[in-house]
């Protein structure tokens, strides 16, 4: 009997300040007027696309004491953005990225309560952390939380989130739900938690909502975050671009969920995917060729140089050769907010190995940045691309992607046209919503059934 097939999930990353819109196409639009959302976020509800992801920068990104040039839009708040996309889609799930360093637990459940209110049960959390006192300088605590600390004061905060959300779960609480009127509410919202992070007591006041909790997701690559994910989150990006890769991640995170006492089908894995589409496999290779130039521009090139250098290097030519002189390894880095910094653990060991693969190549900082970052991880035909995408998720590389379109906001609209409906046919995505709810989308059950069902299996 053959294995039945995996059904893909999809998302839709918007992709705000980044270096992967191609900012000079004349397509390229407002990364902060809301016609940009609203026109991506119909897109990916044409579509029937999971949910749309937000992304989240608490602080403008400096380099060289400047603020860095793809900063200067800035980023709207990602509550007020989302809570108006609501409003103007009936199904897509609404996901926001919000950080556990810098908020507090009563707060950020009250507003994914209420998001998961307006949405009709749409909302969900991707919960990250903030180390660097950079980012902290806007903030009454700056800086005070060591970066060893970040995973704990996370897992802590939501923890006491979901006791904020479960004030309201019980027999307790009696209700007409056809008008919301409270019969009996003597214990509804209250809550109180001691911690190490969080010493907080008192009352929730906002109701169960339709999920009864905002679905979870994590981002993180590191041995914490895998282990975080595997104990709290309902789904965790990844950034692995092969199926070796994908497969490799996938297995380890998969595993690690029995020790806390869950499934393998209770957290999906979602790699991020950035794609370029062609009438041909080889036309679309040479559009790929085209928008990675276009994405690395000389001054680009020599800003992402420096990340490793750390260095001020704008007196190099992005045409000529790598600089002679070793990256500095001595004093602060000159680049401030940046995730990129982090990426690059050993700069020594990095910029020669540069050396090799451009003197090996023949290949300019320009061609070495162009050949060496992010590249894309899909392209060809939309049937080329429907097949590939296929592959990763029936082989346990991934159990679907969130994609990142290089152009803003019309870049997912060839997606939506040309390889959703291929993925329909080869019977692997959906025709159409069957429920209502993000949870309904992904396949996760409601925390009051799963609770009931962990009750009556430990019975």
């Amino acid at each position: 009997m053959s294995k039945p097939l995996k059904q893909i999930h999809l998302a839709a990353h918007f992709p705000g300040v980044n270096n992967t819109t191609v900012w000079s196409d004349p397509a390229a639009g407002s990364h902060i007027e809301f016609a940009s959302f609203a026109h991506f976020a119909r897109t990916a509800e044409r579509a029937k696309f999971d949910f749309l992801f937000l992304a989240e920068g608490l602080r403008l990104r400096e380099q060289g004491g400047q603020i860095y040039d793809l900063d200067v839009v800035g980023r709207p708040d990602t509550f007020t953005v989302l809570a108006a996309l609501a409003a103007v889609t009936d199904r897509l799930g609404l996901t926001g990225t919000i950080n556990s360093t810098f908020n507090e637990p009563y707060e950020v459940a009250r507003q994914f309560a209420s998001l998961d209110h307006l949405s009709g049960g749409r909302s969900a959390w991707n919960v990250v952390t903030s180390w660097d006192a950079f980012t902290g300088e806007n903030f009454r605590r700056g800086g005070f939380l060591p970066q060893e600390e970040r995973y704990s004061r996370a897992q802590e905060f939501l923890a006491t989130a979901n006791e904020l959300f479960d004030s309201w779960h019980g027999d307790e609480i009696l209700a007409d739900r056809a008008t919301g009127t409270f019969l009996r509410d003597a214990r509804a919202g209250a809550f109180v938690h001691r911690g190490r992070h969080f010493d907080i007591h008192g009352r929730f006041n906002v109701p169960r909502s339709p999920q009864g909790r905002p679905v979870i997701f994590q981002a993180g690559d590191s041995d914490e975050g895998r282990e975080f994910a595997a104990a709290s989150a309902d789904a965790i990006f990844s950034r692995h671009a092969t199926i070796e890769e994908g497969q490799a991640f996938y297995a380890d995170v998969k595993k690690r969920l029995a020790a806390h006492g869950r499934r393998r089908d209770q957290l999906l894995i979602l790699p991020a995917a950035t794609f370029v589409l062609g009438d041909t496999d080889a036309e679309a290779e040479e559009l790929a060729r085209e928008v990675r130039r276009q994405q690395v521009s000389g001054a680009t090139a020599i800003k992402h140089l420096e990340f490793v250098w750390n260095r001020d290097l704008s007196g190099y030519d992005p045409d000529g050769p790598l600089p002679e002189t070793d990256p500095n390894v001595d004093e602060e880095h000159i680049s401030r907010g940046r995730a990129q910094v982090r990426m690059y653990r050993d700069p020594l060991a990095t910029a020669r190995e540069w050396r090799e693969l451009a003197a090996a190549h023949r290949w300019s900082i320009r061609d070495l940045v162009i050949h060496t970052g992010n590249r894309q991880t899909f392209v060809g035909s939309p049937a080329t691309v429907a097949r590939t995408i296929d592959a990763f998720v029936q082989a346990d590389a991934a159990d679907g992607f969130i994609l990142v379109p290089h152009i803003t906001p019309g870049g997912l609209d060839v997606f939506a046209d040309t390889v959703v409906p291929l993925l329909q046919e080869r019977g692997v995505f959906r025709a159409d919503y069957e429920g209502s709810t993000l949870r309904d989308h992904l396949g996760l059950a409601h925390p009051d059934d799963a609770r009931g069902e962990r009750e009556r299996v430990a019975s």
